[in-house]
């Protein structure tokens, strides 16, 4: 994934991917968006049992939108290609089956910090501020600043960031439950590989069920994680084993009474 300035790499259990645009801090661009996209179809497909998404670089795991991706485009085509392809890729970035870990090895601002709003962890080094600065050049937040990061951060922090410009370091972010875990810098992903190391070890039915449930109640994905639960019970019976081969042999199905 070098051309979309995107690095994937398999640890394990643990697939890791990395934003790799440093000199830009990270900015990302619809290469970069469709790249995250086709990192999701291939941990959705693999066996790891773990995530990990971070960034190039000591000073931002991603400053958000690369302003010049998105700046000459007319009205349409910025709602229609930039902002409902990102709305896309993030959904699916935060209901990813295996649990996410986001390493913040910097500052995550605007699409940077929603993007890593769509993990289930949260790990920033002390050097990382987050913030959402959109309404100071006149835009607002894009990629669910004001409805994921509500749900997840709380109206009151994101009115704060999205509103008033305020910048959250990481001693107050970990104060305020905005990341779950605060480490030196330098020290980021390995404290997120010692996490992920610890989720993939448990029982990994047990925990992507758990967390689409968690995610259900969160308002992530209700409708969704119902039908697959319930499709994943159905799946495990005699009465499905014997509707496939009724229908494969042309003939009535035999249901046994329970």
């Amino acid at each position: 994934m070098s051309e979309t300035r995107i690095r994937s790499e398999v640890e394990g259990d643990v697939a890791i991917l990395t934003l790799d645009r440093p000199e830009k801090l990270n900015a990302l661009d619809q290469a970069m968006i469709a790249g995250i996209e086709s990192w999701v179809d291939a941990v959705e497909a693999s066996r790891a049992r773990a995530a990990i998404i971070t960034g190039a670089g000591e000073k931002a795991f991603s400053a958000g939108g690369d302003i010049a991706a998105w700046a000459d485009l007319d009205p349409i085509g910025f709602a229609r290609h930039w902002i409902r392809t990102g709305h896309r890729v993030f959904d699916r970035l935060a209901r990813l089956r295996q649990p996410l870990v986001a390493v913040l090895n910097g500052h995550a601002f605007g699409g940077g910090l929603e993007l890593a709003a769509t993990a289930d962890f949260l790990i920033l080094e002390t050097h990382g501020r987050i913030g959402l600065p959109e309404t100071g050049i006149a835009m607002a937040p894009g990629w669910s600043g004001t409805q994921r990061l509500v749900r997840r951060f709380g109206a009151a922090v994101v009115r704060r960031m999205a509103l008033a410009g305020d910048m959250i370091g990481a001693e107050e972010a970990l104060r305020l439950g905005l990341v779950h875990q605060v480490v030196p810098k330098g020290e980021g992903l390995a404290a997120g590989r010692a996490l992920a190391a610890r989720i993939a070890a448990r029982g990994p039915a047990a925990v992507q069920i758990t967390k689409q449930l968690i995610n259900a109640a969160e308002g992530e994905e209700r409708d969704a994680a119902l039908e697959s639960l319930a499709g994943g019970l159905v799946a495990t019976t005699a009465d499905l084993a014997e509707g496939v081969a009724s229908f494969r042999e042309k003939r009535a199905p035999r249901f046994e009474d329970k």
